[in-house]
């Protein structure tokens, strides 16, 4: 019997002993916020397209995973890693998408030979799971606009099509929780403090008042269908943002006097530094790294930056590469990827000390030495 027909018995004999997984879909960000959700679309326009902070943080990191350098167990393995499809880098479309939707979809394009030949990052947005009886996926489908195509999780030989890439949810069997949901308040507060603040510029930056009622001018007394009147126009005139300092045209026996704000109320810039460190918080990125002040917990960026490779970029990168080499291993037995740490210079210092310590080792031997620096041979 050949490797890959026992591999198959193994694998639906596996499949037996599974649990069953819920199939109803609760959507990636489910445990959002308790308002109703936006869409995924309306999301990623409100975080990635229309806030500078949360951007940068989702490029830091995407970019930093994409051009992290790759230690592979062959060489054909890392040039398919890092080649690009149809202009986009597989390792930053893959670690947007997972902080973005919470999901990453490769697609496998084999050649005539069978062997792969181009790996292509599907938008997550427009793929849905379609599990089978007992909830595993079996399939998947993917939408754009009136065109749908079924797309199975591996092929007759075993050869996987897809590779699904999730990010930890703690209430959905199927889809991954991205950070979008964690930033969305942080998100509508940093652009609506934006949005105040040049409604306020516009407006000649006048501050509030107050309406003054002189009864002893004639004409001073409301009836109860002006006041009405009066109370409707200022709601639908002045109230919000968008009418932040905008003039009143007021009526007899009425006068505007102007009111200073306190320095707390006009402190917009704390509001928005306050929602941008929440914003790089849900991202994982230290907020010295954007430029935001008021961060002591590092003493410098060389920390911050050592800081960001080791708790976010690090853990994102391996996730993904370890999924990619186990998809690869139908070609390559054993196949291996991962990112090259002594070739990352934010490390370099924990590289030096380690070279350090293990070589005021006395105890070790060369042998020893060598194998716990991973120098072979």
């Amino acid at each position: 019997m050949g490797y890959w027909k026992q591999l198959a018995l193994a694998l639906k004999g596996a499949a037996r002993d599974r649990p069953v997984l819920a199939r109803a879909f609760t959507g990636p960000w489910s445990l959002a916020l308790a308002d109703p959700p936006l869409s995924h679309a309306e999301q990623v326009r409100a975080a990635y397209c229309d806030n500078p902070i949360a951007q940068r943080a989702v490029r830091l990191v995407a970019e930093g995973v994409g051009g992290a350098p790759l230690l592979g167990s062959d060489p054909a393995i890392t040039a398919l890693v890092s080649a690009t499809s149809a202009g986009q880098g597989l390792l930053e479309t893959l670690a947007a998408h997972l902080l973005l939707h919470g999901n990453g979809y490769v697609q496998f394009l084999r050649d005539a030979d069978g062997r792969p030949a181009e790996l292509f990052a599907l938008r997550p947005d427009r793929v849905s799971i379609e599990p089978d009886e007992r909830g595993w996926p079996a399939a998947y489908v993917y939408r754009v606009g009136d065109s749908v195509s079924r797309l199975s999780a591996q092929e007759g030989d075993g050869a996987p099509v897809i590779v699904h890439i999730k990010a930890f949810h703690p209430s959905d069997d199927h889809y991954g929780l991205g950070c979008l949901g964690a930033a969305a308040r942080a998100v509508a507060v940093h652009n609506a403090a934006g949005r105040w603040n040049q409604a306020l510029l516009d407006n000649a930056a006048r501050p509030s008042g107050a309406l003054v009622y002189r009864p002893d001018e004639p004409g001073g007394v409301l009836t109860p269908e002006q006041f009405d009147r009066l109370k409707a126009e200022l709601e639908a005139s002045f109230a919000g943002h968008a009418n932040a300092g905008r003039p009143m045209l007021l009526e007899g026996g009425l006068s505007w006097q102007s009111m200073a704000l306190s320095p707390a109320d006009m402190d917009f810039v704390a509001l928005k530094s306050n929602a941008a460190r929440e914003i790089a918080l849900a991202f994982g990125v230290p907020p010295m790294l954007l430029g935001l002040p008021g961060d002591n917990t590092y003493a410098n960026y060389r920390e911050a930056n050592r800081a960001l490779w080791r708790l976010t970029l690090l853990p994102l990168a391996d996730k993904i590469t370890a999924a990619l080499a186990e998809g690869l291993e139908h070609w390559w037995p054993g196949a291996a990827l991962a990112v090259d740490r002594d070739k990352v210079p934010a490390l370099s210092e924990d590289r030096e000390m380690l070279w350090q310590q293990v070589g005021a080792a006395d105890f070790l031997s060369p042998q020893e030495k060598r194998a716990m620096l991973g120098i072979s041979g």
